[in-house]
């Protein structure tokens, strides 16, 4: 998948599909209309320009996604390090804490995704 870019409107309508799928184009269309404002077409052409980026499906009237809530923001994080940072985990964390003081949870927290790693490598 290329295209991980979404506006702020097309991530929101995004967040709308991953907490409601599976649904039928006309439940979204439904729901983009209360949430967003929007009318059937509007939610119809920004569903087929996320559906040509490979991020969801309308099978035959179901909405649902290609690409996990979870996975699509994981997939965003290494292309964000890899374009901004060389690839480099490291040189990621050393940027963000330069300007961010972790807080002792947050530390632990990442210590033990780090000793996680270690166990599987």
């Amino acid at each position: 998948m290329e295209d991980l870019k979404l506006g702020v409107v097309e991530e929101r309508f995004a967040e709308l599909i991953w907490q409601n799928e599976p649904l039928s184009s006309r439940e979204l269309a439904g729901i983009c209309e209360r949430e967003l404002g929007w009318k059937r077409p509007t939610t119809y052409n920004v569903l087929r320009k996320l559906c040509e980026k490979g991020i969801f499906q309308n099978a035959d009237g179901v909405v649902s996604s290609v690409i996990a809530r979870e996975d699509f923001y994981a997939m965003r994080g290494e292309r964000f390090v890899a374009e901004t940072y060389g690839g480099s985990l490291p040189a990621f964390v050393a940027a963000f804490t330069a300007r961010n003081k972790l807080t002792g949870e947050e530390a632990d927290a990442i210590q033990r995704l780090i000793d996680a790693a270690r166990k599987e490598g």
